[in-house]
């Protein structure tokens, strides 16, 4: 029996201190995540972040939370359901951290019967603290609650038609009416973890046009699939080359992080007269804390301290019919290519 599961990051049960503590203790903790060795990070964890960092966080939460609960988690639900009704196989959510759990939801489908599972992390390009985590997190929960299981992972779909497809016209509305300036802000990552993740030991961030150069590293370099995502995104949505950019946001610690930095972008742009500016945020699916506080509040506000006139955050996909579908085009791709073994 074949099933499908979607993997998004996960969010507080509330947006309370102690389960905004209990959250960022969980993320946190992941090597994958502060990827240095378990005591450093340990000491880091519970001695410098969660003894402040909680309740500033719970503050953020507060700002962008609904009646139904994190934004993350309830659009999650209903792409979930939506795509239910377009497709015969169960399909169950979970969150690589908090509730709704994978360790659940693996459960749910083993005692439905289910050996083979489609995993969709729902993070569009390669990364270990993100992408990576969540596989290799299903792949453990799975070796103990679910052994018969064989899993089929979703590749990172930075570029695929289909969801470029979605992602421009989700965006279209608020690019019609004009602007002057469309910002494309990634998820940030340390440059550590590209180096980590290049499998060849010496192509990121070797030299300064790395991305420009293929190779096997483009398969687990997160820097490089981003630049693919906007380069077909501004191909299809016809965006002039000297009205967009890329940066970088939710930067954590003093190690370097891949640049520019998008809380430095956003006032320099506003400074070098951009009245008029879009954000965008290709890393993620489903908006969350990082799209709705980070951009639509402070990102805003910055922008408007330096000078400018009007931040616009372009939502992310969200439950659009197009992004649904792409989802539907993945399980059908895989429904395809597993009846034929």
């Amino acid at each position: 029996m074949k099933a499908v599961l979607l993997v998004n990051l996960g969010s507080p049960d509330s947006p309370s201190v102690p389960d905004v503590r209990r959250y960022l203790r969980e993320f946190l903790m992941d090597g994958r995540v502060l990827d240095v060795n378990w005591f450093v990070r340990f000491c880091v964890v519970h001695f410098a972040i969660l003894p402040s960092r909680p309740k500033q966080s719970a503050h953020a939460y507060q700002a962008i939370w609904t009646p139904e609960g994190s934004p993350l988690v309830v659009t999650s639900r209903r792409v979930q359901a939506k795509l239910q009704k377009r497709v015969d196989l169960p399909i169950e959510l979970a969150m690589r951290y908090q509730k709704p759990s994978i360790s659940t939801a693996l459960r749910v489908l083993a005692r439905k019967g289910v050996d083979q599972l489609l995993l969709i992390p729902l993070f569009p390009h390669y990364a270990m603290s993100s992408y990576e985590s969540a596989v290799e997190r299903v792949k453990e929960v799975a070796a103990t609650t679910s052994p018969q299981m064989r899993i089929t992972v979703q590749p990172p779909y930075f570029e695929r038609p289909d969801y470029i497809t979605a992602l421009t016209a989700s965006a279209q509305e608020y690019l019609t009416p004009g602007y002057d300036h469309l910002l494309f802000s990634f998820h940030g990552v340390p440059e550590r973890q590209l180096r980590k993740s290049d499998p060849t030991g010496g192509h990121c961030l070797v030299k300064d046009n790395c991305c420009e150069v293929a190779g096997p590293a483009h398969a687990t370099c997160y820097r490089a699939q981003c630049f693919k995502t906007v380069a077909a995104f501004v191909a299809r949505a016809q965006v002039p080359r000297e009205k967009y950019s890329i940066s970088f946001q939710s930067r954590l610690g003093r190690t370097p992080w891949l640049k520019p930095y998008t809380d430095f972008e956003i006032p320099r742009l506003a400074r070098e007269g951009v009245k008029r500016m879009l954000v965008i945020c290709p890393s993620f699916v489903s908006d969350c804390l990082e799209t709705l506080e980070e951009i639509g509040i402070r990102g805003r506000e910055l922008f408007l301290g330096a000078g400018g006139k009007d931040l616009t955050l372009i939502p992310c996909m969200n439950e659009h019919p197009l992004w649904v579908e792409t989802l539907d085009k993945m399980i059908h791709d895989f429904q395809s290519t597993t009846s034929t073994r």
